[in-house]
């Protein structure tokens, strides 16, 4: 089990839809959410792309020196820039960060921030140019291995003599993860990336995803890896956890609500249609809101993409956490408002409930000495009997 958080590069806050407790994106924010990440034992991160973020690539690279063990999952967005030019760009990287780089391909959004960026062709079209565009990526980096070029003329995309001096670290090139639920998108997945990556449906929608997926696959002769992308509120007891959702969605105006879902509804992603779905665009109760159990759909009101969140007591969370492990799913990517607080409440309150292998990544530093703060100068606090209970039943 890989274990991921969230580089807010469009802002953070305290509170949902609101400047209350909002706080701007700059680059010592960013720095502290990845160091804590990193020195807590979070996997990697992932950073959003988009009109609405700070370049992805930019920020990533920034934070290289500033963490040590910590993955960056960034996205390519075929279309926006050539292949050849993003397999440089992934190599350097890659090298740079000693092989701690990871690709998220982003294909659909938006049609009007496409067109922002220069593109003006269907859904369908785009998923056609991504799948031209991967397979020049691939084969410059790959044929980067021996110190070839790669050629290759599609019906939308070509390479003359595509090459890249420095090849990457990682053998043949950095992982690609890759999101979508249309059909075009499912077959592009099977056929090309690594790890797809769900949004935080229920458990048995995410199941058939992953069915489907196995299938079609199946017939490449190939098999994926999956992950899926939630939000998490989690508190020491379940009520506490339900107020924090309550009190994260407190400022919703319902005018900008329904600004924001008439926005969603001009996109042409089938995810975010299920995501819309799942809410209905109205602010709701608990019981409304809940599609699933511990499943929340609040967050999906006003933010676009991932719209869920896993709300609960850390067993309970922990719980969730493993249905979708036996589904399938290996690669978690979580975030929490405001993101520094509940990465470090996050990893206290479930990282011992989970079961993931630290040691051999060494994805987490070997911490020696007492924990926490010693008390009457010479006296190291001990760990309650009910938290040890608690870990021991997890694993």
């Amino acid at each position: 089990m890989q274990v991921f958080w969230f580089i807010p590069t469009h802002g953070d806050s305290r509170y949902l839809g609101t400047t209350v407790g909002a706080r701007p994106a700059g680059f010592d924010y960013f720095r502290q959410v990845a160091v804590a990440a990193d020195t807590l034992g979070y996997d990697g991160v992932l950073l959003p792309t988009g009109r609405s973020c700070e370049d992805a690539w930019v920020v990533a690279s920034s934070l290289i020196g500033a963490t040590r063990r910590l993955k960056f999952l960034v996205a390519i967005r075929p279309g926006v820039a050539s292949p050849q030019f993003g397999a440089r760009m992934a190599a350097t990287f890659d090298r740079l960060s000693e092989g701690r780089l990871l690709i998220n391909v982003v294909t659909g959004g938006d049609p009007g921030e496409l067109e922002g960026d220069g593109i003006f062709v269907s859904h369908d079209e785009r998923y056609a140019i991504t799948a031209e565009y991967l397979r020049i990526w691939r084969g410059i980096l790959e044929a980067s291995q021996v110190n070839e070029g790669f050629d290759f003329k599609g019906s939308r995309l070509e390479s003359v003599g595509g090459r890249v001096i420095y090849p990457p670290v990682q053998n043949p090139h950095p992982p690609l993860y890759f999101g979508g639920s249309s059909e075009a998108a499912h077959e592009l997945a099977a056929e090309q990336v690594d790890t797809y990556l769900t949004w935080g449906e229920t458990p048995a929608a995410v199941g058939d995803k992953i069915k489907d997926l196995r299938a079609r696959a199946a017939r490449y002769g190939r098999t994926l890896r999956f992950g899926i992308r939630l939000h998490v509120i989690v508190r020491e007891t379940e009520a506490a956890a339900w107020q924090a959702a309550d009190e994260l969605i407190s400022h919703l105006d319902p005018e900008i609500v329904a600004k924001a879902q008439a926005a969603f509804a001009k996109m042409d992603s089938v995810g975010q249609q299920r995501m819309a779905a799942l809410h209905g665009g109205k602010i709701g109760s608990r019981k409304e809101l809940e599609i699933s159990p511990n499943l929340w759909a609040g967050v999906g009101l006003v933010r676009g993409g991932a719209g869920t969140a896993l709300v609960g007591n850390p067993e309970q969370v922990a719980e969730r956490i493993r249905e979708y492990a036996e589904l399938g799913c290996e690669t978690f990517i979580f975030s929490g408002y405001p993101h520094l607080e509940e990465s470090y409440r996050f990893a206290e309150l479930v990282f011992p409930l989970l079961s993931r292998d630290q040691t051999s990544k060494g994805s987490s530093p070997v911490l020696s000495g007492p924990f926490g703060e010693i008390i009457a100068n010479t006296l190291a606090p001990k760990r309650a009997a009910n938290a040890d209970a608690a870990e021991s039943s997890a694993s």
